[in-house]
């Protein structure tokens, strides 16, 4: 859009300006310029020139700087996108392969996530065995890629490498949409999720209306090519965009995208835009008029002081989205976590999830509470070794997986030995996990836990406190060869409380672990609270000053 600005009238300083300017002006005409003012006349213009064009490009460093922090930006709200495209996807493969392939569990998790306002629009499960892919179920639109068999079967060979997120374009026709593909197994037969998601037919983004981007011309392209046929959104009325630009490549899964971003006006404003011109004619006025010299140097002092105090607001307003991605972060972290836990009579859980204090990266600490019926109960609580997008990623995996693996074998040691073979099949070996894994039978009035590494809960009989003895065995992930994980049974006592935690509550710098457990047990033995109360004390107490670990802690308390 072009808009079209009436000059505004002129101020009262201009008038003076060139009412004082007239007078000299029109007084030597009739007067002989002397060889002095032909050189300081052409001295000034000289350095006027150089001012001007030092303030152009300073003006264009900038613009410069500010867009590829815009572009940045845009690169972080595309990155953001990948979890909630490969977690369901990779839940969806984790839980084929946990059932066999099964259709009907496929079809019963993936639906939620397919449908007209849904994130995809298909979602097919496929078994990789031999020279040409089965589709097993289909959920929502039958496969576009499908009708191009020689395309799907390379898409889905890639299937081969567990772990990673494909993607692939089918931008020709009159319903482009962007093809998506993850498997968690390298053993045959390999299963293989593939989605798809509609993209616009007109390629107009659906965020151009974000003000946030309001200020920008941007467009994304599939891959590393500019090409037009590899368009997939923007907002620019006409391509390829000219002027200043920005080009960022943003990794997405396996593939990337090709980022290219242009201002629509000046990013610093229109009195940084015009600065130039004005250092010009106020530079030609000093050089005509000695005497305003002074004026004009104070006011570039002026000038450099407010370019100063806008550097400073930039400043701010990059410690602002410091905290706006940093509360981006965690409430990631709070989607992964489970939205409710089991209520019933004479049972109570209660658990609180509180994330580091510095960085803006995900924790990998996650818990679950499974209701299995003829009271039992299954609490899982587990810590991912590292932080970020591929500690959350791993996070999600190991929680669905864990609970896809419950529902086939309940007990402690069960779960924990499909889980150490389940990591087993992903070709990553840059993470391992402690996990704990308690099952509460109330009718037999006994708890039976299984630990991969990770730390004894407390349980709390009235006044009295004591970590369970446990046989603690390999973490998650940390050997190659299958370890064989033992179950360790303790009585119930007829009301008591079970406190299940991550390391992030215990572990101080500089200070034993075993300092860390002995004041838990002493601050969780001389208070009388609700477990509610219990639980958010604990972590309130246990958790302050700086936070270099997220940290999960976990409540049963039962009457009998």
């Amino acid at each position: 859009m072009i808009e079209v600005r009436a000059s505004p009238p002129p101020s009262a300083n201009q008038e003076e300006i060139r009412e004082s300017s007239a007078g000299p002006v029109e007084r030597a005409r009739g007067i002989r310029a002397t060889p002095a003012a032909i050189i300081v006349l052409i001295i000034g213009f000289a350095v006027t020139a150089a001012v001007a064009l030092t303030t152009l490009a300073l003006y264009n460093s900038n613009e410069n700087r500010l867009l590829r922090v815009r572009l940045r930006e845009l690169n972080l709200v595309l990155a953001e996108t990948v979890p909630s495209v490969q977690t369901p996807l990779a839940s969806a493969a984790a839980l084929a392969d946990a059932t066999g392939g099964s259709a009907h569990s496929f079809r019963t998790f993936i639906s939620t996530y397919v449908g007209p306002r849904q994130q995809f629009t298909s979602a097919s499960l496929w078994r990789i065995e031999g020279a040409r892919p089965v589709r097993i179920a289909t959920v929502g639109a039958p496969p576009g890629l499908e009708s191009r068999p020689k395309a799907l079967a390379q898409f889905l060979a890639r299937a081969r490498r567990p772990g990673v997120l494909q993607l692939r374009g089918m931008l020709e026709g009159a319903h482009p949409a962007l093809g998506f593909q993850f498997s968690t197994s390298r053993r045959a037969p390999v299963f293989a999720v593939y989605a798809e998601s509609a993209l616009p037919a007109s390629r107009r983004s659906k965020i151009e209306s974000n003000s946030a981007f309001s200020d920008l011309d941007y467009v994304v392209y599939l891959g590393s090519s500019r090409n037009a046929s590899q368009l997939l959104v923007t907002n620019a009325g006409k391509l390829p965009l000219r002027g200043r630009q920005a080009t960022d490549v943003v990794p997405y899964g396996a593939g990337h995208f090709t980022l290219v971003v242009a201002p629509i006006g000046s990013l610093s404003g229109a009195f940084f835009r015009d600065l130039p011109w004005i250092v010009g004619l106020a530079g030609a006025l000093i050089a005509l008029a000695a005497a305003l010299a002074t004026h004009r140097l104070a006011l570039g002092r002026e000038r450099a002081h407010q370019l100063a105090q806008d550097l400073d607001r930039i400043a701010a307003g990059d410690r602002e989205r410091y905290w706006e991605q940093r509360s981006i972060s965690q409430t990631l972290q709070h989607a992964l976590l489970p939205d409710k836990l089991p209520k019933r009579a004479g049972l109570e859980v209660s658990a609180v999830y509180v994330p580091a204090s510095a960085g803006l990266d995900v924790g990998g600490d996650w818990y679950d509470v499974v209701e299995l019926g003829d009271e039992r109960l299954l609490l899982i609580i587990g810590d991912v070794s590292g932080h970020g997008l591929e500690a959350a990623t791993t996070m999600a995996l190991l929680r669905h997986a864990a609970l896809a693996y419950a529902a086939q074998d309940s007990s402690p040691a069960g779960v924990l030995e499909n889980l150490a073979r389940f990591a087993r099949t992903r070709d990553d070996e840059t993470y391992f996990a402690t996990v704990l894994c308690a099952q509460f039978r109330l009718n037999d009035r006994e708890v039976r836990v299984a630990s991969a590494g990770h730390l004894a809960p407390l349980l709390l009989d009235g006044a009295s406190a004591h970590f369970l003895d446990l046989d603690v065995d390999p973490a998650i992930g940390l050997r190659r060869v299958r370890p064989r994980y033992r179950e360790s049974i303790a009585a119930l006592p007829p009301e008591g409380t079970l406190i299940a935690f991550t390391d992030g509550l215990v572990e101080r710098r500089g200070e034993v672990i075993d300092a860390g457990l002995t004041r838990l047990s002493v601050l969780a033995s001389s208070t009388r609270k609700s477990l509610d109360e219990l639980v958010v004390m604990l972590a309130h107490e246990l958790t302050f000053g700086e936070r270099r670990d997220d940290t999960a802690i976990v409540g049963v308390h039962w009457e009998q």
